[in-house]
């Protein structure tokens, strides 16, 4: 099962984990990674992200596939948000499910570390004080953490 949607609403996070495990008995492991919009110590009212449609989907669809050769699993869920989102809201949700605990955490970080740092969002800061915010862009602690996967490339299962 490969669920991947890019939609400006909200979504439930136990209404995904329901569809994944609704019909399947054969999952050991469920990994959920819930994303949420910052403050930024109070100084943050909300992102704004961007998107190419059609295109996310695909990008999102590529690496999802490339996860499914590196590790066994029986599902994966993506859900990303665009438009504004207000501090304290939900942006991403990873959803990777397997027989073991090890391939879906390995799988949902996997995924994680791409979506921060390659996946086609663009996000501007939404200041609560009114000045223009900046445009983020990923971390230095976001590439370094994704560096890893690409050094890992020819792992597969």
């Amino acid at each position: 099962m490969k669920v991947i949607r890019v939609q400006r609403e909200d979504f439930d996070v136990a209404q995904e984990i329901a569809a994944i495990t609704r019909e399947r008995k054969d999952i050991g492991a469920l990994v959920v990674f819930a994303g949420l919009c910052r403050d930024e110590g109070g100084a943050l009212a909300a992102l704004e992200l961007e998107h190419y449609p059609g295109m996310a989907e695909a990008e999102i669809d590529a690496v999802v596939e490339d996860a499914r050769r590196r590790w066994p699993l029986q599902a994966v869920t993506i859900v990303h948000r665009y438009g504004l989102i207000s501090a304290g809201e939900k942006i991403v949700l990873v959803l990777t499910a397997s027989s073991h605990r090890g391939d879906a955490f390995s799988a949902a970080e996997f995924l994680m570390d791409y979506l921060k740092t390659r996946a086609p969002f663009w996000k501007r800061e939404r200041r609560l004080d009114g000045a223009a915010g900046a445009w983020v862009g990923a971390s230095q602690e976001d590439e370094h953490a994704a560096e890893r996967w690409r050094k890992d490339e020819t792992r597969s299962v």
